[in-house]
C-alpha cells in the first residue's frame, strides 16, 4: 500500500487510539442490550450496530499491528457480565443507538480533518457514512414507537430582518426580556434532551454499582443532570415553549451490575467530556446575557465533576494513558 512508507502523525494516532478505546467500550453495553431484547426491531439495529463497532475495532487492531503500534487494552468480555439480568427496556437500548449516534457523528467528522493519509482518511469516511445510516434507522424507528420529542415548532416569519445598530435594541438583544431565537431554543433543547436521557442511564448505574465512592459519585452526576434538566426546561416554558422528555426509557429491577466499576467510570467520563464540548457549543452560539451566565455555571459545574471522576480511574489505575510522544528533555539531563 502506497502509505505504507508514511507514517502516522500524532493526530492520525490519537484519533485512531481514541476511536478504538469507545468502541470496546460501547461495545460491552451492546452485547449486554442484545441479550435480553424482546423487540425484533430494536434487536435487529442492536446486531446490526454491534458488528459496525467490530468491524471498526478490527481495522483499527489491523492499521495498528502494520504501523508495528501498540494495541490498547480498551475493554473486553471481562467488563460484562453475561448472566446479569437486563438493566434496560428494549427502549432505552434504542435510545442509546440513537443518542450515540448524535454523539459519534460529530466525532468522527471532525477526526475526517485532523487527519492527512489517504487509508485513515477513508477508514473514518466509512465510518462516518455506516454511523449515519445506523442513527436514521434508530432515529426512524424511535419516532415509529413514539419515544422522541421533537424541538418545539414556530410561526414562519414573512420576511426577513437585519438587526439595527441601536443601543436600546442591543441591550435587549443581549438582555434576558428578549424572546429566545430558534439557534438558542434547539440548543436548550438538545441540552435536556441529553441530560434526560443521561438520568435514565445514570438511574441504572447507580441502582447496580455496589462501591460506595462510585455510587456516590454517580449520585452527584444524576443530581447535576437533573439540575440541567430543570434549569433550561424552566429557561424554554417561560418562553412558552413546552418540553418534555421521553419517560417511556426505563430501569429495570435488576441489582446484578452488568458491567465493570472500571467500564462505569469511564462511560460516565467520557460522557462528561462530551458535555462540556456540547456547553460550550451552545454558549458561543447565545446571546442573552442570562442564558450565558447559565452555561458558564452549567459549565463549571461539569468540569468540577469530570476532574473527579478522572482523579478516581487514575487513583484505581484504571486509566489508561494516551500514546505519548518522546520527552526529549530527559535526553538534556
Amino acid at each position: 500500500m502506497e502509505n505504507r512508507n508514511i507514517k502516522l502523525t500524532t493526530a492520525e494516532i490519537a484519533t485512531l487510539w481514541k476511536t478504538y478505546i469507545q468502541n470496546t467500550a460501547v461495545r460491552c453495553f451492546y452485547k449486554h442490550f442484545f441479550q435480553s431484547i424482546q423487540d425484533d426491531e430494536i434487536k435487529s439495529i442492536i446486531e446490526e450496530v454491534t458488528v459496525l463497532v467490530e468491524t471498526i475495532i478490527q481495522k483499527v487492531e489491523t492499521i495498528f499491528e502494520e504501523e508495528n503500534f501498540p494495541i490498547p487494552q480498551g475493554f473486553s468480555d471481562k467488563d460484562i457480565d453475561y448472566s446479569a439480568p437486563a438493566l434496560y427496556t428494549d427502549l432505552f437500548a434504542l435510545s442509546f443507538v440513537y443518542r450515540g449516534g448524535q454523539v459519534i457523528i460529530p466525532q468522527y467528522a471532525n477526526n475526517l480533518c485532523r487527519v492527512s493519509r489517504i487509508d485513515i482518511y477513508q477508514f473514518f469516511e466509512e465510518c462516518l457514512n455506516k454511523e449515519a445510516e445506523l442513527h436514521k434507522k434508530a432515529l426512524n424507528l424511535m419516532l415509529s414507537k413514539g419515544l422522541i420529542d421533537r424541538p418545539p415548532n414556530m410561526e414562519y416569519p414573512k420576511n426577513i430582518e437585519f438587526i439595527q445598530q441601536s443601543p436600546s435594541f442591543i441591550n435587549s438583544l443581549l438582555g434576558e426580556k428578549r424572546p429566545l431565537n430558534t439557534i438558542e431554543i434547539t440548543e436548550l433543547f438538545i441540552e435536556i434532551e441529553r441530560n434526560a436521557i443521561g438520568l435514565i442511564f445514570l438511574m441504572g448505574l447507580i441502582q447496580v454499582t455496589k462501591d460506595k465512592e462510585i455510587k456516590n459519585y454517580l449520585l452527584k452526576g444524576k443530581k447535576l443532570a437533573t439540575k440541567q434538566v430543570e434549569t433550561f426546561n424552566k429557561l424554554l416554558k417561560e418562553n412558552d415553549h413546552f418540553v418534555g422528555f421521553p419517560i417511556t426509557m426505563e430501569v429495570t429491577n435488576s441489582t446484578v451490575s452488568p458491567f465493570s466499576e472500571r467500564l462505569i467510570l469511564f462511560i460516565i467520563s467520557t460522557s462528561n467530556q462530551i458535555a462540556i464540548s456540547a456547553l460550550a457549543d451552545a454558549l458561543s452560539v447565545s446571546m442573552r446575557k442570562d442564558l450565558a451566565a447559565h452555561y458558564f455555571l452549567v459549565l463549571g459545574e461539569v468540569m468540577k465533576y469530570g476532574d473527579e471522576g478522572l482523579k478516581l480511574l487514575i487513583e484505581r489505575g484504571w486509566m489508561e494513558q494516551p500514546p505519548q510522544p518522546i520527552d526529549r528533555n530527559e535526553f538534556y539531563k
